[in-house]
């Protein structure tokens, strides 16, 4: 195992020893996600992170120590956009090959349809739980209201609840959404009635709505937080339970180890959030898996020339964008030095990483995104792909006012593609002089970012 791998082998390392105090069958391990939205591989920021690969590679690592693990998912896992439909089943498919045992509801995965949901996850083999949803034809529960599985010799109960003002889509003619207090209250009963001495909650409804059931509703132990919810590294005590919340679009898991007492019922928890980054190493099937998926599914995408869903944008309207080859003629010096930067090879990265069709990473690699006359497809990347004079400039339609008013880019310019998340690093004092038509003598290059130079070496698939 390589040096990058060393905080995997000191997570590893802990959680070994854990399974060694008191013996291994009185431990039990939970390992959470929510909100994954749809996300496949590591995200585009300054240090990539997440991805299914890597959340392979961590259950196996971890149940390399441990006997009695369960993983779970909040719900959220659907994409968030209707043009990666395709990532829905995928992604329910991927959960069970990643063990995940139960998964709750919200308000994405029904965006395409209660049946749709209902039949992929059974298709995958994917329990869904929800004890808040009914069918409004004889109010039978649209998924089971809860499960029970026989872990660490204990049983464990889970069920799930939706917030109440979810926007239930499609599904909105054939669904009702019931109180979500009065539901647990029900499900917690029924579980301790099935002698369940470990209940967990995935929860669908925030951090405040989420933080209320388990403070007013005695008997559950772990809420799993999803809905919305920020990321905390630890879990936090409410009420009498500990509720986890472990992070957004598979960047983090979750992980509770709950010690078990003689009854095997909760004597305690600790729980605790970790970053899936770089030094976590993919797992190797996992990510041929996710690269062919995410080949077809941009193949798909460029196929059907709609790439992003939206009815096409006229070019000829009085303001557009013109591209490049409007600006060279005039501007040979400016455009020699531009080619030199790293704005030039924005679209290239893409499209040698076959997510030149993506929704999530194209317009930060492009000139003029779904805005009128620029770029709208992948078909559009000869004439607007890269960051390009007009994507920090403006239209060229508007070149008359920059001759007469002057055009300065200023930092909000920059912000709308360097974000907190992307480049977390970025300052724009360090940063113009790199794009400036004529840099100060004795620059210095900037250093490669994480996400850079795994790209570069094409192991970190942008964007999923």
């Amino acid at each position: 195992m390589g040096r990058s791998d060393g905080r995997l082998v000191v997570l590893v390392a802990s959680l070994a020893l854990l399974a060694s105090c008191g013996g291994s069958d009185s431990r039990l391990l939970v390992v959470t996600t929510n909100d994954v939205s749809g996300k496949t591989s590591p995200c585009g920021c300054h240090t990539p992170k997440g991805g299914l690969a890597r959340r392979a590679s961590f259950l196996d690592s971890v149940r390399a120590v441990r006997k009695h693990v369960l993983v779970v998912d909040a719900g959220g896992f659907f994409p968030v956009t209707d043009d990666e439909r395709e990532a829905a089943p995928y992604m329910l498919h991927a959960m069970a090959r990643l063990g995940t045992q139960v998964a709750g509801v919200g308000a994405n995965e029904l965006r395409f349809g209660y049946a749709f949901v209902r039949e992929n996850a059974r298709t995958a083999g994917v329990t869904l739980v929800c004890a808040n949803l009914s069918r409004f034809d004889g109010g039978q529960p649209a998924f089971e209201r809860w499960h029970v599985f026989e872990v660490a010799g204990a049983k464990v109960g889970v069920f799930g609840l939706i917030s109440e003002t979810s926007e239930l889509g499609p599904a909105r003619d054939s669904l009702r959404l019931d109180g979500a207090e009065e539901a647990a209250r029900l499900a917690v009963l029924a579980l301790h009635r099935q002698g369940a001495g470990v209940i967990v909650l995935l929860s669908q409804l925030g951090k405040a709505a989420g933080d209320s059931i388990a403070a007013h509703v005695p008997g559950i132990d772990l809420l799993v937080g999803g809905g919305g919810v920020p990321v905390l590294p630890t879990g936090m005590a409410v009420g009498q339970s500990v509720a986890l919340y472990g992070g957004v679009q598979g960047w983090q898991v979750g992980v509770a180890n709950i010690r078990l007492d003689d009854n095997h019922a909760v004597r305690d928890i600790e729980s605790h959030t970790i970053v899936l980054g770089p030094e976590v190493r993919n797992q190797s099937a996992m990510a041929a898996s996710v690269k062919a998926f995410e080949d077809s599914l941009n193949a798909h995408l460029r196929a059907r020339d709609a790439s992003f869903g939206l009815a096409a944008v006229p070019g000829s309207t009085a303001d557009h964008f013109v591209g490049m080859s409007a600006c060279i003629g005039c501007h040979a010096t400016e455009y020699a030095q531009w080619r030199t930067s790293a704005h030039a090879n924005a679209w290239k990265t893409l499209v040698d990483q076959h997510k030149e069709s993506t929704p999530a990473c194209v317009p930060c690699h492009v000139t003029g995104f779904v805005q009128p006359g620029g770029f709208r497809t992948a078909d559009d990347g000869a004439r607007f792909g890269n960051v390009q004079c007009e994507a920090c400039h403006g239209m060229g339609t508007h070149h008359k006012d920059w001759a007469e008013n002057g055009n300065q880019v200023t930092g909000a310019t920059c912000r709308g593609c360097h974000t907190a998340t992307t480049s977390p690093t970025f300052k724009q004092a360090d940063y113009r002089p790199h794009v400036l038509h004529t840099p100060p003598p004795g620059l210095l290059p900037l250093p490669e970012s994480p996400a850079h130079r795994l790209m570069r070496e094409g192991k970190a698939p942008h964007g999923h």
